[in-house]
This record gives structure tokens, C-alpha cells and sequence, in this order.
């Protein structure tokens, strides 16, 4: 799963682990031009998005430390070191990040929405994953105010956005 992350020397690992956070936060992910020594663009996309989800994942569901290092158990000690150390030190703004997420999709009401189907094609290295991502564009009210939203998805997360919406409208269902 994160055995990527081995490629990066070991005293950079703690810094890209707290920028991956960072970027679940909302301020921004590392950008592959300061790791294009390390992982090819296929495995930065890989490496980048496995981290993410496994912080969210771990911070979702409430892992113990335990649990924690045996999702990872196939990575050098070291590594699973620096993970759990930005886990326990992010723990909680990553929780915030969620909530906030969350609470900001269901506190607004969908007025419109419009999407688009392409594939990445912005750089040679790019449009030879052939990967398809799907455009989504929500108009959103929220306090009386209509605003845009614009969502860029994979097929996995178009598929956790979709299983998302089917169980909150079961929820719905069971209420009326």
C-alpha cells in the first residue's frame, strides 16, 4: 500500500507526510516538481493519493496506534515511525478538515449541477496514464447566497461521492 513512500530518503518523509496533511487541510499538497528525483509521475499520483487516504482513513475511523502500524506493517520501521508521529500530531486538524467537509455539503442545498467527462491530457507523462476524471460543477445556497462549486474527481472518488449520496438519501428516506 504505502510501500512507495520507501523511495524517499528517510529525512524527508516526516516534511512530505506533514504537507500531505496540509494539503487535506486545505493548504495546499506538495507539489511533484520538489519529488520528481524520487517517484515517476505514475508513482507520485499512486504514492500521493495513498497517503491521503490513509490519513483519512485512519483519522475516519479512530485507529489506535496499533491498528495504525498494522496497515503499514510492510514498511521499514523508520517510515511507519514518521507516519505515526504526523498522525498523532495532525490528528485533530485532519479530524477538522472532515468535519468541515462534512458539515459544508450538508449545511448547503444543491440548486444546479453540470458535469464532464475527459482525460488528463495536460502534460505528455499525464495523458499516457489514459486516467479519466470527471468534472463536477455544483451551485451550491448556502445563507441565502448561491455559490459555485467546482469538483474535480477520479473514478474512485466519483465512486465514494456516489455511495456517499445514496446512503445520506437513505437517511433522508427514513425520516420522512
Amino acid at each position: 500500500m504505502l510501500q512507495l513512500l520507501e523511495k524517499l530518503p528517510p529525512g524527508r518523509a516526516l516534511e512530505f507526510l506533514h504537507n500531505i496533511v496540509d494539503g487535506i487541510c486545505g493548504r495546499g499538497y506538495p507539489r511533484y516538481q520538489d519529488y520528481s528525483g524520487v517517484w515517476s509521475l505514475a508513482e507520485w499520483m499512486e504514492v500521493l493519493e495513498e497517503t491521503r487516504t490513509y490519513f483519512k482513513t485512519a483519522v475516519g475511523k479512530n485507529v489506535t496506534d496499533e491498528e495504525a502500524v498494522q496497515q503499514m506493517n510492510e514498511l521499514n520501521a523508520n517510515y511507519q515511525e514518521a507516519i505515526i508521529k504526523c498522525l498523532k500530531a495532525r490528528k485533530e486538524e485532519i479530524r477538522n478538515a472532515l468535519v468541515e467537509t462534512v458539515n459544508a455539503i450538508s449545511s448547503a442545498q444543491l440548486q444546479d449541477f453540470d458535469w464532464q467527462l475527459k482525460l488528463a491530457l495536460s502534460s505528455d507523462k499525464i495523458s499516457m496514464l489514459q486516467m479519466p476524471l470527471l468534472n463536477l460543477d455544483l451551485d451550491v445556497r448556502e445563507n441565502g447566497e448561491i455559490k459555485p462549486i467546482s469538483i474535480e474527481m477520479n473514478k474512485e472518488e466519483l465512486q465514494n461521492l456516489i455511495n456517499a449520496l445514496e446512503a445520506a438519501n437513505k437517511i433522508v428516506l427514513q425520516l420522512k
